[in-house]
């Protein structure tokens, strides 16, 4: 079973004036689309126990992947995950705050939504080099504000990531150039959080 480059439930200028079309473009016919291009061409070598996996489940288990493959999966692979995830968890129509389960659990662990706000943009802006910030729950239910480097998923330890944001240079530079904190502070103004609680739910549930 070939992964496949999810379409985007929104036109590639919808998110506008946060995120500019040319880089929603690129980003996602160009750069997602290599990284699973790449995953397909290295999972054909794979064991047929990781042929058919949902990439969760495959990157659950990278540390099972076969040696020889087990970098492109990780680069790749997570690259295909991270980027299905980017994409669901924006919206035109987001912004605002979160409701229900999820604003209970983000007052009782950080305090306030602001406190997580300023916890997670710290951490997305202040991660060196390429890489992710995420709200991930972990097998406890317990929410996570962490980050990751290159396309390193939190699938691969053990955690599920319900909020993204990606901090390569490919993400921002074409409207924001050096300007990482401005392109954060802006993201949240698309932060689609119906899809973010209802992911948060379903870890709930599981």
């Amino acid at each position: 079973m070939a992964y496949t480059l999810p379409e985007l439930p929104y036109p590639y200028d919808a998110l506008e004036p946060h995120i500019d079309r040319t880089t929603m473009e690129i980003h996602h016919t160009r750069h997602h689309k290599g990284y699973v291009d790449n995953l397909n061409k290295a999972i054909e070598k794979a064991p047929a126990e990781f042929q058919n996996l949902a990439i969760e489940d495959l990157l659950r288990q990278i540390d099972r992947i076969p040696e020889e493959i087990r970098t492109a999966v990780r680069n790749h692979g997570g690259g295909h995950a991270n980027h299905s995830l980017f994409w669901v968890i924006m919206s035109p129509q987001g912004g605002g705050q979160p409701s229900g389960p999820l604003a209970d659990a983000i007052n009782r662990t950080f305090g306030s939504f602001d406190a997580f706000k300023e916890k997670f943009t710290a951490t997305a802006v202040g991660h060196f080099g390429s890489g992710w910030g995420w709200l991930c729950v972990d097998g406890s239910g317990n929410l996570i504000v962490k980050s990751t480097p290159n396309q390193d998923s939190p699938y691969m330890e053990g955690l599920t990531p319900i909020l993204g944001i990606d901090v390569w240079e490919h993400a921002y530079y074409l409207k924001y150039q050096n300007k990482r904190a401005e392109y954060v502070n802006n993201w949240w103004n698309v932060v689609n959080w119906s899809e973010v609680q209802r992911r948060y739910e379903a870890c709930a549930k599981s």
